[in-house]
């Protein structure tokens, strides 16, 4: 592919859309993470990154763009998203009045000032019905005015390897003199049990991406991704640099553990004496429906057995991971594992969202715990990197765009 290309990520998190970019080509040269313990997991995974702290709203891009010595139109990518909740289809109250909901604005004014080759706007599957789409098409429509062609998909994280059911809203746009022709967005590699329970049609086009190829090979289970990390009690919390368990037993758990020296962030919350009763009657595969009803939360108890069905959950080790929330929360979500009477640790959550054992989290457990739960899956991002990349390059001119 040539030289590694250059990056800006906004709304950076713990860096894992950053990860997987690297990991496709691209150098991070300017990161903006408003949150303290985010910023200084970004650093510390990132040392070569210049990472800025302070709120967005309050930073001039310009001034950005000279401190970094770029030319306007010199940068390949900028990549980000805002914060998701204000858009997030698990939100109680999804409002335009959230400040949150125009930091897109902020994102924006970054494009303007650098004009990059690229733009890449991640998000939650929610910010397509958020205000009845017009967040979206406010989005799609002021790329145009930038004199960028955007496009928009709904990509899936386990068609990449990620072992987890995570959607993904991606908008890829590129500057309109670069005459690029390839589609932006990557091919699925692998397939996968997927269930959409969410809008996924924008201008009378469905926009979820589902693999051409039938004879793709299947998903990654959570057992091959984690089993080889070693046991541990609930609530336990193992020294940093442990070593594993086992060798590695699968191609997911030998990349993982690729340049490690050991195993960090190793640790649990600790589950109550209740939450251990309900875990004793649920086997793997087995949710809430497997406890007795006196042992159910008052709500719960009152719910249809067809209702909530990963709540309280033991997947099985051949299982796609539920959706990695902010906290391994087992009343929201399949966080039991599936074999030891605990919630999943961070680095079993890391893990699960294709982060690499040489990826350390900082903060306490809680915002370890939110860091991985917030961040792009590295895997889905590093796909998304390598398709940019080909569409750069200059052997993929005068090829066709497929259909976005």
């Amino acid at each position: 592919m040539g030289a590694r290309k250059t990056l800006i990520d906004l709304f950076a998190g713990a860096g894992g859309l950053s990860k997987g970019l690297t990991d496709a080509g691209f150098d991070p040269l300017y990161a903006n993470e408003y949150i303290s313990q985010y910023a200084g997991t970004y650093s510390k995974n990132h040392p070569s990154t210049w990472v800025d702290s302070r709120d967005i709203r309050n930073v001039r891009a310009a001034d950005v763009r000279q401190q970094l010595g770029i030319a306007v139109e010199e940068l390949d990518l900028l990549a980000g998203g805002p914060p998701c909740q204000g858009f997030s289809v698990n939100a109680p109250v999804r409002s335009t009045e959230d400040r949150r909901n125009h930091l897109f604005n902020d994102y924006l004014k970054f494009a303007a000032e650098f004009r990059p080759k690229l733009v890449l706007i991640e998000n939650v599957p929610g910010l397509v019905s958020f205000d009845g789409g017009a967040t979206l098409e406010a989005i799609l429509v002021e790329l145009a005015k930038l004199e960028y062609e955007p496009h928009v998909n709904i990509m899936y994280a386990p068609h990449f390897g990620v072992p987890q059911t995570r959607w993904r809203t991606i908008v890829l746009a590129s500057r309109m003199d670069l005459r690029l022709e390839d589609d932006l967005f990557p091919i699925a590699q692998r397939s996968a049990p997927a269930r959409v329970n969410f809008t996924s049609s924008h201008r009378k086009r469905n926009l979820v991406r589902m693999p051409v190829d039938q004879l793709l090979p299947g998903h990654t289970t959570i057992e091959e991704a984690i089993a080889d990390l070693p046991r541990i009690e609930n609530g336990e919390r193992l020294p940093d640099g442990s070593s594993y368990r086992t060798e590695p037993r699968s191609e997911y758990q030998s990349r993982m553990r690729y340049r490690s020296n050991g195993v960090f962030n190793h640790q649990t919350t600790r589950l109550s004496q209740t939450n251990l009763r309900r875990l004793s009657f649920i086997p793997e595969g087995g949710n809430w429906t497997d406890i007795p009803v006196e042992l159910l939360p008052a709500g719960m108890a009152r719910a249809h057995r067809s209702d909530h069905t990963k709540r309280y959950g033991r997947p099985r080790p051949t299982d796609l991971a539920s959706t990695i929330l902010t906290k391994c929360d087992p009343h929201w979500g399949a966080y039991f594992h599936y074999s030891q009477d605990r919630i999943f640790t961070v680095r079993e959550a890391a893990r699960l969202q294709s982060f690499p054992d040489d990826y350390v989290f900082a903060g306490s457990m809680s915002d370890q715990y939110a860091q991985v739960g917030n961040a792009v899956p590295p895997l889905l991002a590093e796909a998304i990197g390598k398709s940019l990349l080909k569409a750069l390059s200059p052997a993929s001119s005068g090829s066709t765009r497929i259909a976005s």
